[in-house]
């Protein structure tokens, strides 16, 4: 089967590529390091181009974007769509890359003006229409990463989301903080059966996401009672998410419906332990087929390919 679209996740520092037919399944796949950062030195247009090249797309094969390259310090700004707003608009304002050999649109991002509760996302859009929510009802979204997003849909809108940065500041205070000499320079992955990382979480749900109190706990527990890095690697990582599970329940109340849970690999295992210890059902879409889903959704809501059969 011939590619009908190239379909690129592109972060910050991350790339992921795909060529995609007309129905979505995967013919080709690249995934690199060169994500905003790197491509703003070499040129965004010589990074695409050799990755579509290492997969064989052809020269006019249209591109569909979603994620940093988008924002202002990217390719090319696509302007943020407000919400509230029904998701299907968010398809629409993918935005042309002018000067190209070949049809290039980056779909934009969201932005909450509140004044109280302002917020942004890039690339989170698009795995969240992606995800085959309903288009009736309320449903809660969880969107873990390095700056998780929990996203509030009602009847096929987004009305709201918020931010909780849980993994940048698990490696911020094993890094920078008095917790390096607990953790170590290397802190070892968390697994979701350790019995810290469960009995963490249990501590931070149990007094409604009280974190900063419990930090020091950690550093003391190796002092006085001969916690090793690997557990306590687990106790921060428990500690934290146990934390953003609790914010994100008082903010958002939970309704029938489970949780939906986007992730992939380690972060859904751990997520997954986390909302189970806070008793919340659940249910998860894989992250990559939804960003895959999503992207291919809006090369079709703007004529780039036609419409599913």
């Amino acid at each position: 089967m011939s590619a009908a679209v190239a379909a690129l996740d592109w972060g910050t520092t991350r790339l992921r590529a795909w060529l995609l037919d007309d129905a979505g399944k995967v013919l080709a796949e690249r995934r690199g390091d060169d994500g905003l950062i790197t491509a703003r030195e070499k040129g965004f247009s010589t990074v695409l181009e050799g990755h579509l090249a290492a997969m064989g797309a052809p020269e006019t094969l249209p591109v569909i974007i979603c994620g940093m390259a988008g924002s202002r310090q990217g390719w090319l700004e696509a302007p943020y769509v407000t919400v509230p707003a029904p998701i299907g608009a968010i398809l629409a304002g993918a935005i042309r890359v002018p000067g190209q050999g070949r049809d290039i649109r980056i779909v934009p991002g969201l932005a909450q003006r509140l004044a109280d509760a302002p917020d942004v996302m890039r690339g989170e859009e698009t795995q969240l229409v992606g995800a085959g929510l309903p288009a009736k009802g309320r449903h809660l979204v969880c969107m873990p990463g390095t700056h998780s997003k929990w996203v509030a849909v009602e009847d096929g809108a987004v009305a709201g989301f918020g931010t909780w940065p849980t993994g940048e500041l698990f490696s911020v205070l094993a890094a920078h903080s008095i917790l390096l000499h607990s953790l170590g320079e290397h802190p070892a992955a968390v697994a979701a059966d350790n019995p810290f990382f469960r009995q963490w979480c249990e501590r931070a749900l149990g007094e409604g996401g009280d974190v900063t109190s419990k930090l020091f706990a950690i550093r003391a527990a190796g002092l006085l009672h001969d916690l090793q890095s690997d557990d306590a690697a687990a106790c921060l990582s428990g500690l934290l998410l146990g934390g953003e599970i609790a914010s994100a329940k008082r903010r958002y109340g939970v309704g029938d419906e489970p949780v939906v849970l986007v992730a992939s690999g380690a972060l859904a295992v751990l997520y997954g332990a986390a909302l189970g210890v806070a008793g919340l059902a659940f249910r998860t879409v894989d992250a990559d087929e939804a960003v895959r889903a999503g992207l291919v959704e809006a090369a079709r809501e703007n004529g780039m390919i036609g419409a599913a059969a």
